[in-house]
């Protein structure tokens, strides 16, 4: 048996995804993947978590062995390598915005706006209600229209 499935043999489908994704940094890399834009190295050090290089390495490993993110070299600058979201990683778009929906529901910020991630789409609140769907699919399209614009860093 390999060591895979020894590790998931018997395991509910929470401790499944919490093995995968379940961690604070694996969260925010994929949060600023889908909302932010950020595919490259430099850029996910930036972010005001303050992610240090080892668990970042770890973390962005971890994701491509699990297969929700691919890596890429940059074209125009071959030192450079591009993260994205694979498809098993797309699907978790619908989990996290479920994620920030139940946060704003219980965690007491006053004057929460409805757009409550830099570089979400406008009125994510509001549309995580009415147009769901809708919302999913602006932001896979966001994403597959920023790699030729990352491409030139």
């Amino acid at each position: 048996m390999t060591k895979r499935k020894e590790l998931n043999s018997g395991k509910c489908p929470v401790t499944y995804a919490l093995d995968i994704f379940g961690d604070k940094w694996s969260l925010i890399i994929l949060r600023d993947i889908i909302f932010k834009g950020k595919k490259y190295y430099g850029e996910f050090l930036s972010s005001p978590e303050k992610i240090s290089t080892n668990i970042l390495a770890s973390r962005l490993l971890k994701l491509e062995a699990e297969g929700l993110l691919s890596k890429i070299q940059d074209t125009h600058n071959l030192s450079k390598y591009i993260y994205q979201l694979t498809h098993k990683g797309e699907d978790l778009i619908p989990v996290l915005l479920d994620m920030i929906e139940w946060s704003v529901k219980y965690d007491n910020q006053p004057d929460i706006n409805s757009n409550i991630i830099n570089g979400a789409p406008d009125n994510l609140l509001t549309r995580l209600h009415t147009d769901r769907e809708g919302l999913i699919h602006e932001i896979l399209s966001n994403m597959s229209e920023h790699p030729s614009q990352d491409l030139k860093h």
